[in-house]
């Protein structure tokens, strides 16, 4: 199958498109016939070697850990999935391997859900990891309620324009950092813009002067230090980018592959309580272009690959 792989770490450079084994489809994995593929940090980062010590590579590997597609083969042990279902997956593995880019995948039952109707296949294969950490974060480790108030960073990014929507629903008035070119986009989703730069904690106090109560961090770093100093006593901090915010009493979350919480976001997408904006598409070929961007952290929602059909 035509697959875009890389056989050492690197940059974008060392992605290059060419023909990969067939995956094979175990017991409990189905065999998806892949139509578009997300793009999210981590691909870099892993093409990268950062994850390494975590998730070991076996060369070449395929990158991508979201999708959508149509089941081509479920494994004997799968009586969820039938030929022809349109699916969703976050298919994170446990090594570094055969992954999204491609046009094949055999995906894990655990890591999938049937496809939103209401989605394209570009907008569904957008959703699934950064739809599950922001609902895994919203609801499992910052336990949003209705009527409190909750601050986002980078919200007109992937991670942060799904919580802006979740939060929102949820009840909760919800501020979220963005550039001002993407306030309006903010709005949109439902939350109420602040710009980034100096006086940044100056201008959230004046729009929360009692305290956050919820404080959900995709940056890391100074965004997450100025952060503490703008909760409630009460308030909780969580972060996917920063493990350093446990050393100041929040928690850290690595998103992990969850069939129930998956199926749950593609309920509410058919809904119209969530929307996936993908900024920009790429064919397969152009994954590196895809990766470039990408890296360049200015996305307004999502950089999805398709694949042809």
């Amino acid at each position: 199958m035509k697959a875009i792989s890389y056989a050492r770490y690197g940059g974008p450079e060392v992605l290059e498109l060419g023909e990969v084994d067939d995956p094979k489809v175990g017991p409990d994995s189905v065999l998806v016939k892949v139509r578009a593929a997300g793009v999210n940090p981590v691909d870099w980062k892993c093409r990268e070697g950062y994850l390494d010590p975590v998730l070991p590579a076996v060369f070449p590997v395929v990158p991508g850990w979201d999708m959508a597609g149509v089941v081509v083969q479920p494994g004997p042990a799968v009586p969820e999935f039938a030929v022809g279902d349109e699916v969703i997956g976050y298919v994170r593995k446990d090594v570094l391997s055969q992954g999204t880019f491609a046009e094949y995948v055999a995906a894990p039952v655990r890591t999938l859900a049937r496809k939103p109707r209401t989605l394209s296949f570009e907008e569904a294969a957008g959703l699934p990891l950064v739809g599950l950490t922001a609902y895994q974060v919203l609801h499992r480790v910052l336990g949003v309620e209705r009527g409190e108030t909750v601050l986002v960073h980078a919200a007109a990014g992937g991670v942060g324009s799904i919580a802006v929507q979740l939060a929102a629903h949820l009840g909760a008035r919800v501020i979220g950092t963005a550039s001002e070119h993407n306030h309006d986009f903010v709005r949109g989703l439902g939350g109420e813009p602040v710009s980034y730069g100096e006086g940044l904690a100056e201008r959230v106090r004046g729009l929360a002067p009692e305290g956050l109560d919820a404080v959900f961090d995709t940056v890391g770093q100074d965004a997450l230090k100025a952060s503490v100093n703008l909760l409630a006593p009460d308030g909780r901090l969580a972060s996917i980018a920063d493990p350093g915010v446990v050393d100041l009493g929040g928690q850290y979350w690595f998103v992990r592959p969850d069939p129930q919480d998956l199926s749950r976001l593609s309920e509410l997408a058919d809904q119209g309580v969530l929307t996936v904006h993908v900024s920009q598409t790429f064919p397969l070929a152009q994954a590196a272009e895809a990766h470039r961007l990408n890296q360049e952290g200015r996305t307004r929602g999502k950089i999805v690959v398709t694949l042809p059909q």
